[in-house]
Parts: C-alpha cells; sequence; structure tokens
C-alpha cells in the first residue's frame, strides 16, 4: 500500500508520518486491496483536520475527522474508514 501524505498549513514531521503510517498499515489487516491512499493533514485556526482518500478494488473510500489535537485527528479518521472498509467489503461478498 502506497501512501500519499500531503500537508496544508502544517508541517509534516516524521513522527506524524511514522503515525500516519503505522495507523494506515493497520486498515491493511481488515481489508488487503487497498492500492494507494491519500492523506491530507490540515490546519484551520484552532481544528485540526485530517482526511484520506483509499484507492480500493472497486471504488474509493473517503473520510475526514477533525479534532483539537492532530493525533487525535488521525485516530477519529482511521475509525471511521475502518466502518467504511467492513462496509465496503460486505458489500462485495453480497455479490
Amino acid at each position: 500500500m502506497q501512501i500519499n501524505l500531503t500537508g496544508q498549513s502544517v508541517d509534516v514531521t516524521p513522527p506524524l508520518r511514522e503515525y500516519v503510517e503505522t495507523k494506515f498499515a493497520k486498515l491493511e489487516r481488515f481489508f488487503e486491496h487497498i492500492n494507494n491512499v491519500h492523506v491530507v493533514l490540515n490546519v484551520q485556526k484552532l481544528d485540526q483536520i485530517a482526511e484520506a482518500t483509499l484507492h480500493v478494488n472497486n471504488g474509493e473510500i473517503h473520510a475526514k475527522a477533525q479534532s483539537h489535537d492532530m493525533y487525535a485527528a488521525i485516530d477519529g479518521l482511521t475509525d471511521k474508514l475502518v466502518k467504511q472498509l467492513s462496509k465496503h467489503k460486505e458489500k462485495l461478498k453480497q455479490h
């Protein structure tokens, strides 16, 4: 899985990049057909925003989360993606 990480109004530090890579590696346990991921970290005033688009077989999955802490926003983002991946996996099983 290839991860493209972009920062808007925020420096993507090595610890932040490592945290994103660790969290997204766990997503592969739920769904192994993730081709690539585009993650955007953004800061708007007091909000830390993390959003991602996953390119998977038969579609795309997009989620967005925000918090006052970037690490919490990334956690919220991966939680949302896990739920969406589970739904996507169920749809594939039904066909």
